[in-house]
């Protein structure tokens, strides 16, 4: 009987197996990560993000709490901040890896106003958010100098027209108004003086020998970290404020004071916070950004996916290691409601707006507007062309790492190609402003040319 003779295996028929077996394996573990979004391993798994206790900075709490950095390989640490200064200061230092920030932060300290250092940002964290409130004192003047304000409810938008008078009587009696704002590149500070601006108020100018940005000024504006802002509104050091929340909602909610107008009332879906990295760690880090991007807009589009989520958020950024403020306070404008007096709760779904209308694209002509804003209350002190408007948005604005965050989650099935705008950068031009004067990106200059209070190029 024959037997087959098993011959042994060689050590070079082993070596060509063992690699094969390898390269199996390697195959296998780079279409796992491709599957999850990891295909190119980040430069830096290990980051610290700060934030500011303010609803907006949202999308960075759900990406961690909900394991979005994580999936994208990045293990995350967040730190609250005490104030957008020390926020700045910390990422410009590399003390922080990112933030949520103020959108004029980046572009405020490109161009070196305030801090000089290079801060990009491709990701913009939300539309809308702020909110206008008046101390009970202001609001009894008002009802007294104004009988259509004692009619309940308040007709809406309430324009400044009709905070003019008590604003001119204070001036005349040599105390003048003071309202607060959270900082001086701040969407707050923008809209606040936008706001008293259309309504015929002086908010004052910056200058070399006036950085306070009072020059001129019928109402005195100055600054107030956020979570101090219902405080100081009671304690009568300043009559109004300009905030996000849930800091308007505290202030109406225990008694201290009336909303006036929200952001959204003032300028519809106007651009507010970003995440922002120095432009340095995003050269050297150029996976990891794509990498949390991805996350952001995973957590954007989770917030806006249902009024559920929304509750959930509550929940979670009532944490005291996050804005630690009551849920149901949180609740109020986050869940698409607004409270303008103890009370007067009306709908506005659209007060939070975290993925749609493109909320998180960063376009160019969101920047613009920020430096028109910048040019027409001195804090850029010379006339710009409209081709310096146009490279300074390009050198703060990056479009080109959200598309590639994007098109990654298309590819994994986490997007749809409807979701992300077909854009050269430029939204259309809108009129969609409390005193109906349009805004287009494209022109800055001849925008500037529009308002009757401002400077003009």
């Amino acid at each position: 009987m024959n037997q087959t003779q098993t011959k042994p295996f060689s050590t070079c028929t082993i070596t060509i197996f063992l690699r094969r077996l390898g390269a199996v394996f390697t195959s296998l573990i780079l279409l796992t990560a491709a599957t999850h979004g990891r295909a190119a391993q980040p430069e830096k798994a290990d980051l610290k993000f700060g934030f500011i206790k303010l609803t907006d900075c949202a999308p960075i709490v759900i990406a961690k709490e909900l394991n979005f950095f994580e999936d994208e390989g990045l293990y995350v640490t967040i730190e609250a901040q005490s104030n957008w200064k020390i926020l700045l200061d910390r990422v410009i230092s590399g003390e922080l890896d990112g933030a949520h920030m103020l959108a004029g932060q980046p572009i405020a300290a490109t161009i070196g106003f305030g801090t000089k250092a290079h801060v990009v940002t491709a990701f913009s964290m939300d539309l809308n958010g702020n909110g206008i409130t008046l101390g009970n004192a202001i609001w009894d003047q008002m009802k007294e100098l104004n009988p259509s304000l004692k009619v309940n409810p308040i007709e809406r938008p309430l324009k400044a027209d009709l905070l003019k008078p008590v604003v001119q009587k204070m001036k005349a009696a040599g105390t003048p108004m003071k309202m607060g704002m959270v900082f001086p590149v701040s969407t707050h500070n923008y809209e606040l003086r936008y706001w008293l601006a259309a309504g015929g108020i002086a908010p004052g100018y910056y200058t070399e020998t006036d950085t306070t940005g009072t020059k001129d000024a019928d109402v005195l504006i100055s600054v107030t970290p956020p979570p101090q802002m219902p405080a100081t509104l009671a304690q009568g050091t300043i009559h109004g404020s300009c905030v996000g929340e849930p800091w308007n909602q505290q202030a109406v909610i225990k008694g201290i004071g009336g909303a006036a107008i929200t952001d959204y009332e003032i300028w519809k879906n106007n651009p507010e916070k970003v995440f922002g990295v120095t432009a340095d760690w995003a050269a050297k880090n150029p996976k990891t950004h794509v990498a949390v991007v991805k996350a952001l807009i995973r957590a954007g589009k989770w917030l806006d996916a249902s009024p559920g989520n929304r509750v959930k958020a509550c929940e979670i950024l009532s944490k005291p290691e996050y804005v630690g403020a009551d849920r149901q306070i949180i609740a109020n404008s986050m869940t698409g409601t607004w409270e303008y007096f103890k009370g007067d709760k009306r709908p506005l779904p659209d007060f939070n707006v975290f993925f749609r209308s493109f909320a998180t694209y960063p376009y160019y002509s969101d920047c613009t507007w920020y430096l028109t804003q910048m040019r027409r209350w001195g804090q850029i002190g010379e006339a710009k062309s409209g081709e310096w408007y146009a490279s300074t948005a390009k050198e703060v604005y990056k479009p080109d790492v959200y598309l590639m965050a994007a098109k990654a989650l298309i590819a994994e099935g986490r997007l749809k190609e409807d979701d992300v705008p077909k854009t050269d950068g430029y939204k259309p031009a809108t009129a969609d402003f409390i005193d109906r004067v349009e805004f287009d990106g494209r022109q800055p200059n001849a925008y500037l040319k529009k308002f009757a209070i401002g400077l003009k190029d």
